[in-house]
């Protein structure tokens, strides 16, 4: 798909990472474009008004200039900041968790909706008032991911270190967050 100069998108910030004295680098997954690496410029100066809408998992339309080797981040608008999983040491665990696997396994800058969709619905069951066995729900959002990416079929489910595993034999690298979302969930 050809993108034009400036573009607007649906997006989630998947993972940040600083990048000079006062600039950070995003990666975020949107429902146009799929996954994208951006810079938002200035971002870390204690005066920046964008700054508190783009934390880990929070749903944004953006607003993004067309750069040479990395396209830049202009407006931020706030759609869904998912306030009841910011609260929950369990909930943001799994939802590190949907981020580092959304990460993982898509390439950059191909349309995926269906999982767009798929990865907005699992935010919003999580972030519920009465969200029960989270850790259940990552294995069942892993699952679909697998199933429509193409990586397993319908017909076959894997559980605990067998999917955690034939992840990270597909990604080619270790997966960080399962440990930790597991410790949690048996607290």
């Amino acid at each position: 798909m050809s993108v034009p100069r400036v573009y607007k998108a649906d997006a989630i910030i998947l993972k940040r990472r600083n990048f000079g004295e006062t600039d950070r680098i995003l990666t975020v997954f949107t429902k146009q474009y799929g996954k994208l690496r951006l810079i938002a410029k200035g971002i870390r100066r204690v005066t920046s008004r964008r700054a508190p809408h783009l934390e880990v998992f929070t749903r944004v339309n953006v607003l993004i200039y067309r750069g040479a080797s990395l396209d830049s981040l202009s407006e931020v608008m706030p759609v869904e900041i998912y306030k009841n999983i910011r609260t929950d040491l369990g909930r943001v665990s799994i939802a590190y968790l949907y981020c580092e696997l959304i990460d993982a396994l898509l390439p950059e800058k191909q349309e995926h909706r269906d999982i767009f969709d798929l990865f907005v619905n699992s935010l919003h069951t999580l972030n519920g008032k009465n969200a029960s066995d989270t850790y259940q729900n990552s294995r069942q959002f892993a699952l679909e991911l697998l199933w429509r990416l193409g990586f397993l079929p319908r017909s076959k489910t894997l559980k605990g270190d067998t999917l955690k595993s034939f992840i990270e034999s597909i990604t080619e690298k270790r997966l960080r967050t399962p440990p930790f979302a597991r410790h949690i969930a048996s607290w």
